[in-house]
């Protein structure tokens, strides 16, 4: 049994900030009134008590044990609302749903109640929008016009934003229209405004047909979804460049094929899948929830290097129980989600580490040889999953929408639980597990870790740590030297051996994520989760041609990101760009020492920019003797980012009277990052603080013509919880400091 020292000992740093920050119970006051010993003693026994509900002869003692040492040895971990919520008043365990949102006033508005209720109990959400009838469509009650889905989909974006200002995670939302949707193309292009649905991530339904009619130069039919009748036609080819110019540009939308959903949906007696949940590996039926939980591969390694088949199978056999258990003990947030739920008693066992696995097996990520192990251990994980699921239904009963002798995936009998198998991102709770996430390659073997004022840390991976000091090459300067870099390749002093061994998501080809994610896929009940990185240079093309594999593949959707196109910038693994050589600032303050009195009047310039909060009016005054003062007005007036919009023009204004020159004030300024940023490429500003910077240097500019005054630094996004680099991985965004999560 894990003792309370033992656990603190295996926990790393950022594991125990994350379970501090997120997941151990407080009382009203914010003290933390348990440790993670503990939280999972109390996740354990709760999970067990089911077996007491179930009368199903296991002692829930002896299995609370068990369940208790798997998550405190870091062998298996479930989803964070299980952590966070079993043996808890709200009790609401499950990450995952999908809602219905059919084409009524009624329908849409009781989805949006639904929704809010889910983010309250910590949970994500996924939509179609697909039956809502076009924008500019007949309204046949009121004779008007039809606004769209885009439209609603904006009240749903609204609903959230409220709704995640008081949670333990952020409410998230998937957002899928169908290809052949009349307002396609709009939804296609709907994120080019990056202020707009910052609270989805999106995809686009694709179809075998439209697929066949890309891939001939065909054109296809686009339907109204009121009466099912074609309206016109598109060129597929063109829908298709579009979906890869905008992926392109910001990594979205993503694409999912909704036929192979509906090939692998193991009930369609009950309904058709249209949606997913958030990252897109979970396809649910409306009013559907399912668990997840994850196998902590880096430890399923012997210590001669090879797979601990054994203690695999037990901790699948472990899993699947836990999940199933999970099911019985929920309080879920809706009477239909619990009575659907029930009735398919779907569960999402999946992975995470399998990056660590390797690296501990000598096998590179990109090799022929990690691709047959990834089809052999997710082969032997599902028909493990299944083989459990058969016995669970022989002791508790088959899931009640068990369709019979035409559905028989295990082959020997019923099954407990409609699916089994799903590849989750795990963004926290490999935090916790201090292993790496869901099946994606490690990011970085060492980053720079920017801290308090301009103090950095270099983090670096401990495997490579480890080998680095056994093979002789450590030094702190190398792991810095690494860290800017970004890469290990290049660096002669390393062995090639490890050079290979290490390779991280940048170093490997797009084709290569590709062949990985379709490997797992071809024994995963569900979807497989993952993100095909991109260098920056990447170009339109190379993005089409990896859509293309993917479906050739077998995947059932992709979600891809080239490197420095989205606003929020994924962790920095290389040496930031030095800032310029500061020009010469003709308009500047008086002399140091003496503040200046205001005159009775100025001349100056106001300028509009563009700012992840909306629009911010910068105005700055000046007399004879230069810059004097500044003034801020956002266009949604008040909120915090007013208030510290005008605190920032305070101070800028008595900093100039005071004798404090234009430039310093624009290098205190410049670059500041936070959740929130707009635009891209040297257009992109990163704070209403980098706004302002650059207002003051726009107006430098106009007043002596001198283009170079406005280059400035391109920072990306900020944690928005604790200021720390957010990696892109599994479709979605993660600080592993503070184990923030842009999916929830």
């Amino acid at each position: 049994m894990m003792t309370t020292a033992d656990l603190a000992s295996l926990l790393s740093k950022n594991a125990l900030t994350v379970l501090k920050r997120r997941y151990l119970k407080r009382d009203q006051d914010g003290r933390i009134l348990e440790d993670p010993a503990d939280m999972f003693r109390r996740v354990a026994d709760a999970v067990a008590d089911a077996e007491t509900r179930l009368a199903s002869g296991q002692d829930a003692t002896s299995l609370a044990d068990r369940f208790y040492d798997a998550m405190t040895c870091l062998e298996f971990l479930p989803n964070s609302p299980t952590l966070m919520n079993a043996g808890r008043e709200l009790g609401q365990l499950s990450a995952c749903f999908v809602l219905p949102v059919d084409d009524s006033m009624e329908s849409i508005f009781e989805a949006i109640k639904q929704t809010a209720l889910i983010h309250k109990s910590g949970g994500g959400t996924g939509f179609s929008f697909s039956r809502i009838r076009p924008a500019n469509d007949v309204v046949l009650s009121t004779k008007g016009v039809s606004s769209g889905p885009i439209s609603f989909m904006k009240v749903f974006d609204a609903a959230t934003e409220t709704i995640k200002q008081g949670g333990t995670r952020r409410g998230a939302n998937m957002g899928i229209l169908r290809v052949d949707h009349p307002d396609i193309m709009d939804f296609i292009m709907v994120k080019k405004d990056l202020t707009v649905l910052t609270n989805f991530n999106l995809s686009v339904g694709l179809t075998e047909a439209f697929m066949k009619a890309v891939e001939e130069g065909q054109e296809y039919d686009l339907l109204n979804p009121r009466t099912g009748e074609p309206l016109k036609k598109l060129d597929a080819r063109k829908v298709f460049d579009r979906i890869i110019d905008m992926a392109w540009t910001s990594g979205e939308p993503g694409i999912i094929f909704l036929d192979r959903l509906n090939r692998d949906n193991p009930t369609p007696h009950v309904g058709e899948i249209e949606a997913t949940n958030p990252c897109g590996e979970q396809p649910l039926l409306p009013y559907e929830s399912c668990n997840l939980g994850s196998i902590n591969l880096s430890r399923m390694v012997t210590g001669d290097g090879e797979v601990d088949w054994e203690k695999l199978r037990d901790t699948v056999q472990l899993g699947v129980r836990f999940l199933d258990n999970v099911i019985e003990i929920n309080r879920y947030p809706l009477p239909q989600i619990s009575e659907m739920t029930l009735s398919n008693r779907k569960i999402g066992l999946g992975i995470m580490g399998w990056a660590d696995m390797l690296i501990l097996l000598g096998l590179p990520y990109n090799s022929s040889q990690a691709i047959a192990l990834a089809d052999k251990l997710m082969n032997f994980i599902t028909t493990e999953a299944r083989a459990t699921s058969v016995k669970l239904a022989e002791q508790r009963g088959a899931f009640p929408n068990f369709p019979g002798s035409s559905y028989d995936q295990a082959g020997d009998g019923p099954l407990r639980n409609a699916t089994c198998t799903t590849i989750a991102p795990t963004g926290t709770i490999s935090i916790i597990a201090n292993t790496s996430s869901g099946v994606e390659p490690i990011f970085a073997v060492s980053y720079i870790r920017q801290v308090m004022d301009n103090d950095v840390l270099v983090e670096v991976h401990p495997l490579f740590e480890a080998i680095a000091h056994k093979e002789g090459f450590y030094s702190p300067e190398l792991m810095k030297a690494i860290a800017e870099k970004g890469t290990i390749q290049g660096f002669d002093e390393i062995p090639e051996k490890v050079r290979k061994l290490f390779v991280t998501a940048h170093d490997i080809t797009p084709e290569d994520h590709i062949h990985m994610q379709a490997a797992f896929q071809k024994h995963t009940d569900n979807a497989v989760s993952k993100t095909v990185n991109f260098p920056h240079s990447a170009t339109r093309e190379e993005v089409a041609e990896v859509y293309r594999l993917a479906y050739k593949e077998g995947c059932k959707g992709v979600t891809i990101y080239r490197d420095g196109s989205r606003d929020m910038q994924v962790l920095s693994v290389a040496k930031a760009e030095e800032k310029p050589e500061e020009p010469a600032i003709p308009v500047e303050s008086g002399k140091s020492g003496h503040k200046r009195e205001r005159p009775r009047a100025l001349t100056g310039k106001t300028y509009q920019m563009s700012t992840g909060c909306g629009p911010l009016y910068v105005t700055i005054n000046q007399d004879n003797s230069g810059l004097f003062e500044l003034f801020t007005t956002m266009g949604k007036a008040g909120g915090c980012a007013a208030s510290q919009c005008e605190a920032i023009g305070r101070l800028v204004s008595l900093a100039w009277r005071s004798g404090v020159q234009a430039r310093q004030v624009v290098k205190q300024l410049i670059g500041i990052t936070c959740h929130k940023p707009a635009g891209f490429g040297e257009n992109r500003v990163t704070s209403c603080a980098d706004a302002v910077a650059r207002a003051i240097l726009t107006h430098m500019q106009m007043e002596t013509d001198d283009d170079s005054v406005i280059k400035t630094v391109n920072n990306g996004g900020a944690c928005p919880e604790c200021g720390g680099p957010v990696e892109h991985e599994g479709g979605c965004c993660v600080c592993h400091a503070c184990g923030y999560s842009e999916c929830a």
